[in-house]
């Protein structure tokens, strides 16, 4: 056991799940919970069903304190312990015990309450990494153990944004590759854009990129991805962002299992605090777990019938799959296209009971000339409505509110002075 620690309060609730309360996701760790009540011991297995603990091995016993001593006796001790108390007053001496029988480097939570007898330094005197008060809720007990790890050099911390079209055309690609953009130029945020549509991606057509080497290097070679290989894998678009380019060729067919991008995935966030995933309009195995593996979902939408259509069943399936996730997010993009009839953004957002984040207009000219040009919507007008849309979505999505803006030396008012004179 080791001596760090911080305490969870009751009144601390994720009800309007923020997004700036990022909880990373768990590496392959082993969990073990012993339980007082009914009530904790259901909560503690509703968190072993959370995405963020998708690879931990967690298992709930009843019995508290006194039946993890006598487990303990007999079997090695898992990575994480998770104690339940009701204020006993031999807490103290439990944990003493327990420390006899623990590996070196297991972490304990002690869930208790606010009257809890032991003061809070000698609990933490005993090794206990996490204080967490009762009555406890699910993200509570994920929060806590992914705090345990969120320092660890092997910890995954990167946030992952799942950007994906509610039908084909919509501009999901567009759209991921300009929030991408924002994230790295405007929130300051190292940001890695993985092409996932490896047939037709046209990430690198968008950066103007024309890499040698592809996630296809990464995917069909044998060995896991390391960090080596996938820092020479990407292709560098600006000082803060890089690509993982698809191949888009069609001399094979790309055919995956479920887990094919996990090791890709868990891989970068080792390395990269946002990495935006431009995901194909398909619906796969793979296609559903990396969305409901990501961190933030946004889709894109035209303000149709079949998009509307199409966005309500994919928030319904998503939101089901991730109880304990902020519900996903869409956008509206080629809004008051000439001469096409269209669903009014109101009744677009009184169907999916929800308001998009963003509602951009369709300007042909402007995205046509990006595109052919292999340029973002802010380099072509950095001052233009559409591009502040971005920068606002980057915001929403990464959890900051505000931009990056370059400091401003005290002399500038001085030199502005000078060069007006001039």
């Amino acid at each position: 056991m080791i001596n760090s620690a911080r305490q969870n309060h009751a009144d601390h609730r994720d009800d309007a799940f923020p997004a700036d309360d990022y909880i990373a996701p768990v590496p392959r760790i082993s969990v073990q919970a012993f339980c007082e009540t009914d009530e904790t011991a259901a909560t503690v297995l509703a968190a072993g069903a959370d995405r963020r603990l998708g690879k931990a091995h967690l298992t709930v016993k009843m019995g508290g304190a006194a039946a993890a001593i006598e487990a303990y006796h007999s079997m090695p001790t898992p990575n994480v312990i998770i104690l339940e108390t009701h204020s006993r007053s031999d807490l103290l001496a439990d944990l003493d015990e327990l420390a006899t029988v623990c590996d070196p480097g297991t972490r304990v939570v002690v869930i208790g309450s606010d009257s809890e007898v032991a003061p809070y330094r000698e609990l933490v005197r005993r090794g206990v990494n996490d204080f967490v008060v009762g009555p406890i809720e699910t993200l509570d007990v994920v929060r806590s153990i992914s705090s345990l790890f969120s320092a660890s050099e092997t910890a995954t911390t990167g946030r992952v944004i799942a950007v994906v079209g509610a039908k084909g055309g919509v501009g999901a690609s567009t759209v991921a590759h300009n929030l991408a953009w924002a994230i790295a130029r405007d929130m300051a945020m190292d940001s890695v854009v993985i092409d996932l549509d490896l047939a037709f991606g046209t990430a690198g057509l968008d950066y103007n990129q024309d890499p040698m080497q592809n996630i296809a290097n990464a995917i069909f070679q044998p060995d896991r991805p390391d960090t080596a290989l996938m820092e020479r894998l990407l292709a560098k678009c600006n000082d803060r962002l890089s690509l993982l380019a698809a191949p888009a060729t069609l001399d094979r067919v790309y055919d995956f299992g479920a887990e094919a991008f996990d090791a890709i995935f868990d891989t970068l966030r080792m390395t990269t605090p946002c990495i935006v995933l431009d995901i194909p309009h398909q619906w796969s195995g793979w296609t559903r777990r990396a969305l409901i593996g990501a961190d933030e979902i946004l889709i894109v939408a035209e303000p149709d019938l079949a998009n509307l259509r199409n966005t309500k069943n994919m928030i319904s399936v998503l939101k089901a799959a991730r109880p304990n996730d902020r519900p996903p997010l869409y956008c509206l993009n080629q809004v008051g296209m000439p001469k096409r009839p269209e669903i009014e953004v109101k009744e677009f957002a009184k169907t999916i009971e929800g308001k998009p984040i963003a509602v951009i207009p369709c300007d042909s000219r402007m995205f046509g000339e990006a595109a052919n040009n292999g340029q973002m919507i802010a380099e072509i007008s950095a001052s233009h409505n559409t591009s502040k849309m971005f920068v606002q979505m980057a915001q929403r999505l990464t959890g900051r509110g505000d931009a990056k803006k370059p400091r401003r030396s005290f002399l500038e008012p001085i030199i502005r002075k000078l060069r007006a004179r001039a």
